[in-house]
């Protein structure tokens, strides 16, 4: 069953890799790779929640997380095209995952989670702009709203996975001298690893 469960999810990756690849390459050409890296996420997250509704949610998060990923390292950008959309899309599958399985109470937590982790990103993008981003903002609040859908323990790791990971990498750049202390590294690949990772852990 898990090896089904498995499959499911490499080959809807696949396909959101294929269909969201015209909108990468607009960015950087790297999303070549994108359907790849889409099905093993994918596949990963579905053996994570196999059975359950909820799977749709973090699958679309999946998807739309591994594009935000390669055009975030290449370029810099969250575009808008693909963090706003994941708010109205997550919310939806979320909500019925909550009236299918009868948890209510974490899809409210889901909400303000988001709120949450929003509020303290864009607190953080005031006082230091140089090194956050308002694309950072926009796409800690749907990031948020599905680690704590699994709980506040989650989100709390998964926010604070984020930071220790990308202290690690900046570390060791700048150990092999291939960044100095002046720069600074994409944010939101490391908040979508770190939110990967929390939701492994869970």
């Amino acid at each position: 069953m898990t090896l089904l469960w498995a499959a499911g999810g490499a080959v809807g990756g696949l396909a959101s890799g294929f269909a969201l690849r015209d909108l990468v390459n607009r960015f950087t050409r790297a999303g070549i790779a994108l359907p790849l890296v889409s099905a093993a996420v994918l596949a990963v997250l579905a053996i994570r929640f196999a059975g359950s509704v909820e799977v749709l949610a973090f699958a679309c998060l999946g998807a739309l997380g591994v594009a935000l990923a390669f055009i975030d390292t290449a370029v810099r950008r969250l575009p808008d095209v693909l963090t706003l959309p994941a708010y109205p899309a997550v919310l939806i599958l979320l909500t019925v995952a909550a009236l299918t399985g009868g948890t209510i109470g974490a899809l409210g937590r889901a909400v303000l989670g988001g709120l949450t982790l929003a509020f303290v990103y864009r607190v953080l993008e005031f006082l230091n702009p140089a090194g956050m981003g308002y694309g950072d903002v926009k796409l800690s609040g749907v990031v948020g709203m599905a680690l704590a859908w699994l709980g506040w323990p989650v989100l709390l790791l998964g926010a604070a996975l984020a930071f220790v990971l990308s202290a690690v990498v900046s570390l060791v750049l700048l150990l092999l001298r291939k960044v100095t202390l002046k720069s600074t590294l994409p944010f939101g690949p490391f908040m979508l690893l770190g939110a990967f990772a929390a939701v492994l852990l869970s």
